[in-house]
């Protein structure tokens, strides 16, 4: 990866030379886009009606790939910036350490180079999906109308799409899912990393087995959760006794095994469960210290670079587990 850095490093300077709409690849001119300092990339943050805070990061090197668009969904109570991360400073917020959504997606970048893939993080107003969801009238027709005008905007009209989120931002997801009659064929991944609390099997359960169900072997549903029952937060439960991502993922075994087997197997402390000749995927941490590992799932253990790789792994990728292993692409400032 040092090797990979320095390579990209390298290219950085040409890239950022060539002029923006040489970057070939649905890009929107009339934003005011800035090449990054460190990276051969370009960002731009704006709003968006309504209440809709949206960043964007897309590689400056256009060389005829196809494009994704990976679409994350921040969790509750984190801004845009806290959610893409940044190296620690002094009187920086400790939430610009724990996700580090920008470095894993450049880490990416360098494992899949078959695509070119553009991130952009979505925040609502008010730091929550599920407030935002329920304080606007239409909200999932909405969410599911706008994902695919990200879609032609940022990535154009060929461009396969990425979903994912945590903690609350998987309401968001839940929100495309409930929007749509049916999942669209572009749609080929969607991860919950630690964020599944509201499956609902009366809403979800038929969609989703369709979706998985279509031709073609490229859909994959992701689910990453933990043991999260007995945890404890200053002498009290954090969830309760319907709650948390593990009797979530229950519950999405229970609606899914009625349609078709699942095989499950144990590689401690994860419990594997997959089904759809591998296109469903959860993978439950059996917390056997009984520690808070939300976040550590998405950050220290690597969720959002293990996600997308499921079905297209790299040989040598250890998995799900610590210690970070995108360091050299977490960039020295915030945005």
């Amino acid at each position: 990866m040092a090797a990979m850095r320095s390579v990209l490093q390298s290219a950085a300077a040409a890239a950022v030379c060539l002029t923006l709409a040489n970057c070939a690849t649905a890009q929107d001119e009339s934003l005011a886009w800035t090449p990054s300092e460190w990276f051969p990339e370009r960002v731009v943050t704006f709003d968006e009606a309504p209440d809709i805070r949206i960043h964007v990061n897309e590689p400056t090197n256009a060389d005829g790939r196809p494009t994704r668009v990976l679409v994350f969904a921040t969790p509750n109570g984190n801004t845009l910036e806290q959610t893409l991360g940044c190296a620690p400073g002094g009187g920086r917020h400790w939430r610009y350490e724990i996700q580090h959504i920008a470095a894993q997606t450049r880490m990416l970048r360098s494992m899949l180079p078959g695509e070119r893939i553009v991130l952009m993080v979505v925040e609502a107003n008010g730091l929550s999906w599920p407030q935002w969801r329920a304080t606007h009238d239409g909200a999932n027709a909405i969410i599911a109308e706008k994902l695919a005008a990200w879609r032609e905007r940022f990535g154009g009209a060929d461009a396969k799409v990425t979903l994912a989120a945590h903690s609350g931002g998987g309401s968001l997801l839940w929100g495309v899912i409930e929007g749509s009659d049916a999942l669209p064929d572009w749609l080929d991944r969607i991860a919950y990393l630690d964020a599944n609390y509201s499956f609902d099997a009366a809403l979800h359960d038929a969609k989703l087995r369709a979706w998985l169900d279509a031709p073609g072997d490229g859909r994959r549903l992701i689910v990453i959760a933990y043991d999260d029952r007995e945890i404890t937060f200053e002498g009290k439960k954090v969830v309760g006794p319907t709650g948390g991502t593990f009797r979530a993922t229950e519950r999405m075994h229970q609606a899914f095994a009625a349609a078709k087997p699942l095989v499950t197997a144990t590689e401690e402390p994860f419990t594997r469960t997959v089904g759809w000749g591998g296109r469903f995927r959860s993978e439950v941490h059996a917390n056997p210290e009984n520690k808070i590992l939300h976040t550590r799932l998405v950050g220290d253990m690597n969720g959002l670079v293990h996600a997308p790789l499921l079905g297209q792994t790299p040989a040598g990728w250890p998995g799900l587990k610590p210690p970070a292993a995108y360091g050299e692409w977490i960039q020295p400032e915030p945005y």
